[in-house]
């Protein structure tokens, strides 16, 4: 017994767990490795959640009031595209309640986007883009995902990176979460000490805010690899659907024998987009990708969106530009949403759970300042490390106790 009490006597205080070393060494290391590329992600996310609000802020030309009138069906978009851009053909257009109709023409070499007032088909505004350019937003958006690298090379970077932070963010709270809660431990891990010195104020911006935006950052990189990690995304679909595999992805094809047989592309346009109207009169927006003469085997893709600033409930619908026979094979968005299993549904909601417009306006400001925080965090987390680095262990200083001869001074013993 005496044995034993001498060893727990001299049982360092503050030791903790293996666990607890192995996710201190892992939230160390993998933070340092990640930690500049997790700041572009979140800085370049927290800005696209609001990428539609901004746009309608700078660019009111685009705002439409809604009117009891019919709006403009594709084929007389393609009749305005044709006087704008004579030999030119929309490559798709965009609507939504509210907004101008915005047509695209052109692809990665540049083009141009027209924005029509969807009553009276006034062109509001053009856009022209050179070989290589992008907008904006889109450039914000291809930091996101691929750090404006090569897609190849950006992509894994940032699938990977943000598993990393995924990890980070796991052995984070481990180390958040103290040996003892009482009055003291509590007010360490949820306030901040403003008036403190730097450092303690860092650490606890790195400590505090770590913790309060734990959940929503998690929910936004999990559901960011879905895009990214076929493993993963096959796999989160696996188990949120039951143990059914994730539906592959067919591409949908035009009988190209049946060219110039049936419809002109207006034609074919109008009587697609008057079938798909007629059943989703209430939608609050509409995409829709035209017929391509010079593409034999492009299909006309409509998609539905019943909520504004919503995507995951939209219906998609595909027909053969030929023939305007509805085509079949993606079953994952071509059945209704209110019909669709559990795993389905997530994977539907998955874009609007990642920009928090899941639960409308409130999620994206959660979203917001959950990627904001998640930008400090990498950096306060690398000062917490260096200050941590540079403190040296000063000497203790040794008491000198002065013997009656003067001679050597004794050294006290501790």
């Amino acid at each position: 017994m005496a044995a034993n009490t001498k060893n727990k006597s001299q049982k360092k205080p503050g030791s903790r767990s293996l666990f607890y070393r192995i996710s201190a060494w892992l939230h160390l290391w993998l933070g340092l490795i990640s930690g500049i590329i997790v700041v572009i992600i979140c800085i370049t996310g927290c800005i696209w959640v609001f990428n539609e609000e901004i746009t309608g802020l700078l660019q009111p030309e685009t705002n439409v009031a809604p009117q009891h009138k019919a709006i403009l069906k594709p084929s007389q978009i393609m009749a305005v595209v044709e006087k704008e851009y004579p030999g030119k053909r929309p490559g798709y257009a965009i609507y939504k309640q509210g907004k101008t109709i915005e047509v695209s023409m052109g692809g990665r070499k540049g083009g141009s986007t027209l924005h029509i007032n969807p009553y009276s088909g006034e062109v509001i505004s053009k856009i022209e883009r050179k070989e290589g350019e992008t907008s904006f937003f889109r450039w914000i958006l291809n930091g996101h995902r691929f750090l404006w690298l090569p897609y190849q090379i950006g992509r894994p970077i940032v699938n990977y990176s943000t598993l990393i932070c995924v990890i980070t963010l796991i052995s984070g709270l481990v180390l958040w979460w103290p040996k003892k809660w009482n009055k003291n431990t509590r007010q360490q891990s949820f306030k901040i000490k403003w008036g403190a010195s730097f450092k303690r104020v860092n650490y606890d911006l790195h400590n505090v805010f770590g913790f309060y935006s734990l959940l929503l950052l998690l929910m936004i990189a999990l559901t960011g690899m879905v895009w990214g990690i076929e493993w993963y995304s096959k796999g989160l679909y696996w188990v949120t659907a039951g143990g059914k595999p994730l539906p592959e992805f067919v591409e949908l094809k035009s009988d190209s024998l049946q060219a110039n047989k049936h419809y002109t592309p207006a034609q074919a346009a109008d009587l697609a987009w008057n079938k798909v109207t007629a059943k989703h009169a209430a939608a609050k927006g509409f995409y829709i990708a035209f017929p391509d003469t010079a593409r034999p085997k492009a299909i006309i893709n409509i998609i539905v969106y019943p909520s504004k600033g919503q995507y995951y409930n939209n219906q998609r619908y595909a027909f053969d530009q030929h023939t305007l026979a509805e085509l079949k094979g993606n079953k994952l968005y071509e059945e209704s949403y209110a019909e669709a299993s559990f795993g389905t549904k997530l994977r539907r909601m998955n874009y609007d759970i990642h920009v928090g417009s899941i639960l409308g306006l409130p999620g994206k400001f959660l979203a917001f300042f959950a990627s904001l925080i998640g930008a400090t965090l990498p950096v306060t987390g690398f000062l917490v490390w260096w200050g941590k680095r540079k403190k040296k262990k000063q000497p203790a200083k040794v008491p000198i106790i002065p013997n009656a001869k003067n001679e050597v001074p004794a050294v006290a013993i501790h």
